[in-house]
């Protein structure tokens, strides 16, 4: 009941958010010099000069239909951009959340077991660092040392597997920073408990205790951040995408909000809010896998 109330208020925010931003599409597409007749008659085309809240109806009967539009710059269906760029958003996006829940979670793991070491101050310097640097600084970075000075990976594009790299890596530094310190607050608060205490004094081997009675108690508020990451990584896709020339749903955005391309923003936006909502949902079914205890109304 609550996904149709949240995409419908969705859709309204997204709506009357972008014709607030300045510049109009029917000049945009007839050119600077165009008469003023022209941009008239592109605009009724568009159906521009209706009332809002009639254009709004308009767009939700055509949502309903599944019918999202067409763009006015390539003026293909929405529904066709988005099926050539939402695949290589989801791939970029898949590999920066595994990257962020691998190695986040494993160092936060590591850096809790050694409290106090160097190991932990070194986990939590670059935790720190990687939460307070912006992702696109980490890809300029990125690609100046590994394209520009090594030569060992692409620079600019999507092809083989050696243009995910770098992109990847930029888009999931962050998230797997926040991980990494969530993890090992988390694991720090459960290894000192009493029943983590009886299975060391049992005579269990350590990784047994870790893996079994300490990281099982701690999952739940590390897989809340790792949730709340889809929605991170989604908006920082829009800077990475930008930098790295990547043909995805980000690059996409900034090109349609450029051009007053509200078809396109629409539905990038749209797509992008059902993903984030859908992920938390999955998100709340692996908690109370976790713990059956806990119960959704």
């Amino acid at each position: 009941m609550m996904l149709p109330l949240m995409l419908l208020g969705a859709s309204a925010l997204i709506f009357f958010a972008i014709r607030l931003l300045p510049g109009d599409p029917a000049r945009l597409m007839a050119g600077p010099q165009a008469p003023g007749s022209v941009v008239e008659s592109i605009r009724v085309r568009m159906g521009l000069d209706r009332p809002l809240l009639v254009q709004y109806g308009s767009f939700l009967m055509g949502v309903a239909r599944g019918d999202l539009g067409d763009s006015i710059r390539s003026r293909n269906p929405v529904t066709y951009e988005l099926g050539k760029a939402f695949p290589y958003t989801a791939r970029l996006v898949l590999l920066s959340y595994s990257f962020a829940v691998i190695i986040g979670v494993t160092a936060g793991i590591a850096a809790a077991i050694r409290q106090g070491t160097w190991f932990d101050t070194l986990v939590m310097l670059l935790a720190i660092v990687g939460a307070s640097t912006a992702n696109f600084w980490i890809a300029l970075m990125a690609m100046d040392v590994f394209s520009v000075q090594l030569g060992w990976l692409p620079l600019l594009g999507a092809g083989t597997w050696r243009h995910y790299v770098l992109p990847a890596f930029a888009l999931g530094f962050f998230p797997t920073a926040l991980v990494a310190r969530m993890t090992r607050s988390s694991m720090l608060e459960v290894i000192n408990q009493d029943y983590v205490r009886t299975a060391r004094a049992k005579g269990l081997r350590e990784t047994i205790v870790t893996r079994k009675h300490a990281l099982r108690n701690a999952l739940i508020p590390i897989t809340t951040v790792v949730g709340l990451n889809v929605g991170v990584l989604l908006g920082g896709a829009v800077v990475t995408e930008s930098v790295f020339n990547w043909p995805g749903m980000g690059r996409m955005l900034v090109d349609a909000v450029r051009f007053r391309d509200y078809a396109i923003i629409q539905g990038v936006m749209l797509l992008t809010v059902l993903t984030v909502v859908m992920a938390n949902f999955f998100v709340d079914v692996v908690i109370a896998i976790i713990d059956p205890r806990i119960r959704f109304d």
